[in-house]
């Protein structure tokens, strides 16, 4: 009983005084509106070590209680640990040598995280084999004409996409509650790899259909949690990097796909069956090698798992002091949650993503990131692309040859986005690349219009605006999409968060992949693409008001960035931030200083000027 209160104490010293840091006195300077502020300043050097001990020895960690209390002064002022007393020379240099080596970090967290991108290559690769088989299962099962049958052909190729995000993403929360993060990647890449198989034997349509429909299931699932594993892993300086290699993997997917669809297109009337049945091999790696990667600790934290999380962590950090200050902060930051989320069971903290105002509004962001993938219309691409160049001119194996070479385009452009993510950052890359991606899509669409002329003249303005706007979206909403998604919704709510913007991205995949057959047919492909360049300005206009900068922030500073009312975070960014940039670099104003930000680290102000955005309370009441 003794032991149970002084850890209740330990977590109540964390909770208590959340409003002491709020100072709306005028700012003095320009300086950011919000600043982030560490939690652990809240109390003196001296309570943070005792509370931080008092936790190892309250939860079978205390021979590790001296190395916590170290850790958390580090937490505290992570930019000035040099001045820490305590702190072992070998501590001091892995902590200099992390500040000055971006990418440094033990194998196993690159083995972890690029396991985990394999599993985004079954997606990419599920798609572009139907985009080869589209060109002969139709045939195959009698369903090549218009009307009824163009219906029929969407409806194969959208229905994983559409039990993806109607069923499997909403099974996530009590697959990943029962089976850990890892158990229901097991479980998922198995049924991606057996579906996969499956499809090859099809003996009609409806077969097809029904093995599609439960793949579909296992997509969902798996792509509800492979990016939150892949960002419970890797650490803040470079999570968006490590966790984009999902997107860049979902290209390499559609590329090998593509090459898949190349190898055997010589192989008669079964080349189709293999195109769909290639898929699985993605699959089988993630399912024989999940297990050798460490269970996620915040998985392992939020089942009340402490020291295995912390072990956890040990390997997926380079120094026990660096592991040390990530599971602590972390940890500081979770109990704030679990004061927010008391109580709680699925359909609330469902329900949470829709009524609590700090999680409502990465909601927003995040739904707008995933519905964004969807109206600027890449997949109209990744479905239909060899459909779509033999409809203006090039033959089967041309059209095969094409797709391939917009598979490829696609995995050189991502590659920069690694770097870039996380400096330029997720937002802005959006706001760049939508404009032209409109552009380029509407182009490629007039560029169907030309008839006469020879082959070339006919085909190549097609796909070099193909080649174009893919280049646009790999440099922007190809990346962020599930990036930002997986990292914004509190540990809480993160499934449950997850699960509802995977199915917005793939219900919305899949009324795409159904209605575009139909759509070439009745407005013609120059409609269609016109119609989709049209979505994309829209699309930039919700990037605009709802997706708020998270590059560099730790999973748990997020909590602050996302309680700034959304009004005032959009006047703001209306009012100041997009006069400016106007100014400085359309009417080349270049003596305009920038304008301060609406939110910041608190390392970046330490006069502390601007207003402290503290963890969000369900007493928020209805501010957006």
């Amino acid at each position: 009983m003794a032991e149970k209160n002084a850890a209740t104490k330990t977590e109540d010293a964390h909770l208590e005084n959340r409003n002491d840091y709020v100072n709306d006195e005028p700012e003095s300077t320009p300086q950011a509106v919000h600043v982030i502020h560490n939690p652990l300043k809240r109390d003196s050097s001296e309570q943070v070590v005792a509370d931080a001990q008092a936790f190892a020895n309250n939860h079978n960690l205390g021979e590790y209680a001296d190395l916590f209390g170290r850790a958390a002064l580090v937490a505290r002022d992570q930019h000035n640990f040099q001045n820490i007393p305590g702190l072992g020379s070998d501590e001091v240099a892995a902590l200099l040598y992390e500040r000055d080596h971006k990418w440094h970090g033990p194998r196993i967290l690159w083995f972890s995280v690029g396991l985990c991108a394999l599993g985004a290559a079954t997606q990419g690769w599920d798609q572009t084999g139907s985009n080869g088989a589209n060109l002969s299962f139709p045939q195959e099962f009698g369903i090549s004409g218009t009307g009824g049958d163009e219906w029929k052909v969407g409806l194969v190729n959208s229905i994983i996409f559409l039990t993806a995000g109607l069923i499997g993403a909403f099974i996530t929360d009590p697959l990943n509650h029962y089976l850990g993060r890892r158990g229901e990647i097991f479980l998922t890449s198995a049924c991606l790899t057996a579906t996969p198989i499956a499809s090859g034997f099809a003996k009609s349509w409806q077969a097809l259909f029904a093995i599609r429909f439960v793949m579909g299931i296992g997509i969902g699932a798996k792509n509800a949690t492979v990016p939150i594993f892949s960002a419970e892993l890797a650490p803040a300086r470079v999570r968006g990097a490590l966790t984009m290699f999902w997107q860049l993997w979902v290209v390499a997917g559609i590329f090998l796909g593509f090459a898949a669809n190349c190898i055997v297109k010589d192989t008669g009337r079964i080349a189709w069956r293999l195109q769909l049945g290639s898929a699985f091999i993605p699959a089988f790696i993630l399912m024989c090698g999940i297990y050798l990667t460490p269970e996620s600790p915040r998985w392992l934290m939020k089942h009340k798992k402490y020291d295995k999380a912390f072990q956890s962590f040990l390997k997926l950090r380079a120094h026990p002091i660096i592991a040390a200050r990530d599971y602590y902060y972390s940890y500081v930051i979770y109990l704030e949650e679990i004061h927010v989320a008391e109580g709680s069971n699925y359909f609330t903290r469902l329900r949470d993503i829709f009524t609590v105002p700090r999680i409502r509004r990465a909601n927003y962001g995040a739904s707008t990131a995933m519905l964004a993938q969807q109206m600027c219309g890449i997949n109209i691409i990744s479905f239909y692309s060899s459909t779509i160049f033999t409809d203006v001119g090039y033959t089967d194996d041309q059209a095969l040859f094409a797709s391939l070479g917009y598979g490829a385009v696609q995995v050189i452009f991502t590659i920069p986005t690694l770097f870039l993510i996380d400096t330029v950052g997720r937002r802005r890359l959006c706001l760049i690349t939508f404009p032209l991606m409109c552009i380029f899509l509407l182009a490629a669409g007039l560029s169907v219009l030309k008839t006469s002329g020879s082959q070339a003249s006919r085909v190549g303005p097609v796909v070099l605006f193909v080649y174009l706007f893919t280049i646009c979206y790999s440099l922007g909403e190809g990346p962020v999409a599930f990036q930002y998604s997986a990292e914004v919704f509190p540990t809480i709510q993160r499934e449950q968060g997850m699960a509802f913007v995977v199915f917005i991205n793939n219900f919305f995949a899949g009324v795409l992949g159904l209605t575009f057959p139909r759509m070439r047919t009745v407005m013609t492909t120059t409609g269609a693409f016109g119609f989709y360049a049209g979505l994309n300005l829209i699309a930039w206009f919700m990037v605009f008001c709802f997706i708020r900068e998270t590059k560099q922030l730790t999973l748990e500073e997020l909590d602050q960035v996302f309680s700034v009312p959304t009004s005032e975070y959009f006047r703001h960014e209306a009012t100041v931030s997009a006069p400016w940039f106007i100014k400085r670099y359309f009417f080349f104003q270049k003596h305009l200083p920038k304008p301060p930000s609406i939110i910041a680290t608190a390392t970046s102000y330490p006069s502390h000027g601007g207003k402290y955005v503290d963890s969000p309370k369900r007493s928020e009441g209805a501010a957006v």
